[in-house]
């Protein structure tokens, strides 16, 4: 297993992997769903060496980015102290390996070469499956609610609730 920043190669994949995950979320949560992300947000997070993979045996079995700014989001609680998790997509072939608790993993060792006190993650609509496997993994629940300003945000945080967790260091 190896972790590793994404490269303009793995595009195509990336893609492929957010697209089986929206499939994924239509079947278990069809009221809420990743959209199409634009490709310039995709090649912005891998220029920005934001973008990452997890390798097992040549193949990505698993994909995410983080910010380290997420006002729109996060709105009064953004503090500067804290990488955002975004957009963890697994590869089918490797679901069930609990990616989530390696990514906190890798997640708290980079935080803290960043000099960062908080990782946060957030999720769209009232997922109690979701919300206890990030609670299983390290995050304090800090409740949901609605954003205030959705405008430049993607499109599945548009009219629905925002659950936030943050695992402190």
């Amino acid at each position: 297993m190896v972790i590793s920043n994404s490269n303009s190669k793995d595009i195509s994949e990336i893609y492929r992997l957010y697209d089986l995950a929206t499939a994924f979320q239509k079947l278990k949560f069809p009221e809420n769903q990743w959209p199409v992300f634009e490709q310039k947000l995709i090649s912005t997070e891998i220029l920005e060496n934001r973008q990452f993979k997890l390798m097992i045996d040549n193949k990505i079995a698993c994909v995410w980015a983080i910010t380290y700014i997420d006002k729109e989001i996060w709105e009064e609680h953004e503090n500067h102290l804290s990488i955002y998790i975004h957009r963890i997509a697994t590869n089918p072939e490797f679901r069930g390996n609990n990616f989530t608790k390696t990514i906190v993993e890798w997640a708290r060792n980079f935080a803290l070469q960043k000099n960062k006190q908080f990782i946060r993650m957030d999720t769209c609509g009232e997922n109690k499956k979701l919300i206890s496997h990030y609670t299983n993994c390290g995050f304090k629940y800090l409740g949901m609610k609605k954003l205030k300003n959705t405008t430049n945000l993607p499109s599945h945080y548009q009219n629905t609730n925002v659950c936030f967790f943050e695992l402190k260091l």
